[in-house]
């Protein structure tokens, strides 16, 4: 495939011997083309603490950062090194560009080539914020009460998934939140994601380009996501 031969001749260059990564794959992305980028890269490697292995040795904090997470990876192995290039690009201080946006590297399926899903604005927590008080009765056909409607989607194992108080599966939950909206009228609601740490990456990129894809008209998906055990 052209991604993987475009993708070892820029790993070979950069760190001076051959390693591969192995990107997460989707099956179609609304952005395939990204200009002005910085490319860092987490390596799936067992011979480094928690397999994980960081370059970022390119990145220039006035550019577009793309990173290209091995799909393996444990969401509990992957996210501190995200963090940490976070926190890095947020607290910069010279050649800052706000306009500047992060992306993490796909497989597009549908094209043979490289997607892209952006995450710039994404905060991730450690553990589930407790004073996040979910609502019941996203199932009834009357309008919460309350004047926001809160949600929670946690992501377990084995594309096992609850909404609130209800379980699901990966081949309905999308369904399941596009009722949710439709039966809430315009109260808004805010819909948190909570992913558990064992999922991997390519578990994380399949739901969030699921839900990158979902037209929600009452809802909104916050940007602080969290990784639970």
């Amino acid at each position: 495939m052209k991604f993987t031969v475009i993708l070892l001749m820029i790993v070979c260059f950069s760190c001076g011997k051959e390693k591969t990564i192995q990107l997460p794959e989707i099956n179609s992305s609304s952005i395939n083309d990204v200009k002005d980028i910085s490319v860092a890269y987490i390596f799936y490697n067992e011979k480094e603490k928690d397999s994980v292995e960081l370059n970022r040795k390119n990145l220039i904090s006035s550019t577009n950062w793309v990173l290209n997470v091995d799909k393996r990876l444990k969401l509990r192995q992957a996210i501190p090194s995200i963090q940490m290039l976070q926190e890095k690009k947020r607290n910069a201080k010279m050649h800052k560009n706000e306009a500047a946006k992060n992306y993490y590297s796909c497989n597009d399926t549908s094209i043979k080539n490289l997607g892209f899903i952006e995450f710039t604005d994404i905060i991730y927590h450690n553990g589930i914020d407790k004073t996040i008080v979910e609502n019941y009765n996203i199932y009834e056909n009357t309008p919460a009460k309350e004047t926001t409607h809160l949600l929670s989607i946690l992501f377990e194992a084995n594309d096992s998934i609850t909404i609130n108080s209800a379980h699901t599966t990966k081949s309905e939950f999308i369904e399941k939140l596009k009722y949710m909206d439709s039966v809430q009228n315009k109260i808004m609601g805010i819909v948190y994601l909570k992913f558990n740490e064992n999922l991997t990456f390519q578990d994380y990129i399949s739901y969030k380009s699921m839900l990158s894809k979902t037209k929600l008209k009452h809802a909104i998906i916050s940007k602080d996501e969290y990784i639970f055990n």
